[in-house]
Formats: C-alpha cells, structure tokens, sequence
C-alpha cells in the first residue's frame, strides 16, 4: 500500500468514528496522534544513537500515522466549531 492510501484509509476510519460518536473520535485521534509521534520521536532518537537497519518507509508511515488522527481531529474540531455534543450534558 502506498503512502496516499494510507493516508486515506486511515482518514476514512477515523472520520467514520468521529460520524459515529465525537467524543470516542476526539479521543481516540488525539491519543494515537500522541502515542503514535512519542513512538516516531523515540525510534529516531534511537537511530541517531546507534544506526539500525530500519527502512526509511518505516519513519514515513509513522510519520503520517501520528499526523493523519491529528489532522482528522482538527478537521472535525473546526466543522463541530468545537460545539460537540457532549459537553453540552
């Protein structure tokens, strides 16, 4: 699979959540976001350490799994108007 598939395979299944329930989409974006770039960010810092014999597609598809639920996530943010449903109780 190629990077633009993934990229919109994963738009879809974290756009499917968010139609679902925003608050289990806002969740689940920001922590794999999170979690996902602190992964991306430590396995560099190991690279830089001591080389390893990764492939570089490696680095690019954490890259753009940690920055696709971010980008979902804002996108949502902005279409809600950061009105959601659930913190109206």
């Amino acid at each position: 699979m190629h990077y633009r598939e993934g990229f919109l395979f994963q738009v879809i299944i974290y756009s499917i959540v968010w139609l679902i329930d925003d608050y289990i989409g806002l969740l689940l974006c920001l922590i794999l976001g999170i979690v996902i770039g602190g992964l991306l960010l430590f396995a560099l810092i190991a690279d830089l350490v001591e080389r390893s014999k990764v492939p570089k597609s490696y680095y690019w598809w954490m890259l753009i799994s940690s920055l696709t639920p971010l980008l979902v996530a804002l996108i949502f943010t902005l279409i809600y108007k950061g009105n959601f449903e659930w913190l109206k109780g």
